[in-house]
């Protein structure tokens, strides 16, 4: 199936299991599009007293078994499509497996990691004070997503309560305990993954001790994924995100990789590449050399202490890739 166009993409989808259903021409319309589908435009003042305009979504596809439930995400790259598709996607998964509750999802066009923490807050106040209408525990239940946490519903929620002067705890998911939150949801995403994982060696009798995994992005869904499948026997040895990715195959440790993430300091790093596949550097943990890395048969050698050519990186005819240490590139 074309990826091109995810709402257009899951609209094939429900028409490809059409042809095996006894369905009706208005419920099969039904499915194929929202019930509801709201935007706005968030007016949020940045710490520099300008005042900035963020395009906002929620889509609410269908509520017949029960409330609207999905994630809010913030995204530089959110669409009214993608939105669309995912809230179809949510109203699909609920029915699979029973859950009595319709699908939903909401989005930001933002890149939060542009944003201070006073930013973030006040944007995702003025998400809620511009759909606050239509959430509620009996009519649309937000939650987490990309880049969204506890700590942005519960901003949410206090706004929400704040503007109908009641105390609703039930309204919005992935909270933190002490305003209500479940223990176990910060981690279930990522622990559901690694059931589907578990299953998925069960059925093709992989032997887990000589399986090895790469984890493409590396977010909340995916660290807590590596860490049970680290625990389980499996190496992890690639990590990546939006800013690059790395290898190291003796496998990597999931929490120093977190923190190394966070901090800037990837101590557990032999190879980072950039977001196009380029190995872009290697580090001797705080000495100043440079690499020479054959990239046929993979050996790294250390060549000299100084650096005689541009930009920190260099390939010669025999295929060798000449890497600065001290070329800092923050992954």
């Amino acid at each position: 199936m074309q990826m091109d166009n995810p709402f257009k993409n899951a609209q094939r989808q429900i028409d490809d299991v059409a042809k095996y259903l006894d369905i009706d021409r208005k419920t099969l319309a039904a499915l194929k599009a929202p019930k509801k589908f709201l935007k706005a435009t968030l007016k949020v003042k940045m710490d520099s007293g300008k005042i900035k305009a963020f395009k906002a979504f929620r889509s609410q596809h269908n509520d017949a078994v029960g409330p609207y439930k999905g994630g809010i995400r913030y995204h530089q790259q959110v669409t009214e499509d993608e939105v669309k598709a995912l809230s179809t996607w949510m109203t699909i998964k609920c029915s699979v497996v029973g859950i009595p509750y319709g699908g939903a999802k909401g989005g930001i066009v933002v890149d939060p990691k542009k944003l201070s923490k006073g930013e973030l807050e006040r944007l995702s106040r003025a998400y809620m004070r511009a759909f606050y209408q239509a959430f509620g525990a009996w009519k649309d239940v937000p939650a987490p997503d990309v880049n969204t946490d506890g700590q942005i519903m519960a901003w949410m929620l206090d706004e929400y309560e704040k503007i109908t002067g009641k105390h609703e705890p039930g309204l919005i998911t992935g909270k933190p305990l002490a305003l209500g939150g479940c223990e176990g949801r910060t981690e279930a995403t990522g622990l559901g993954a690694f059931y589907v994982l578990e299953q998925l060696v069960k059925v093709k009798k992989l032997n887990k001790r000589k399986t090895t995994i790469a984890i493409q992005g590396f977010g909340n869904a995916a660290y807590y994924f590596s860490i049970f499948a680290q625990k389980a026997g499996y190496k992890i040895v690639a990590v990546s995100d939006s800013q690059g990715g790395i290898f190291k195959a003796s496998g990597l440790d999931p929490t120093r990789v977190l923190e190394s993430i966070t901090t800037g300091n990837l101590q557990e790093m032999e190879y980072a590449y950039d977001p196009v596949g380029n190995v872009v550097e290697i580090r001797d943990y705080g000495n100043n050399r440079i690499r020479k890395v054959n990239l046929t048969s993979g050996v790294i050698t250390t060549v000299a202490a100084t650096l005689n050519f541009p930009n920190g990186i260099a390939l010669d005819s025999a295929g060798n890739l000449f890497i600065a240490d001290t070329f800092n590139s923050v992954i």
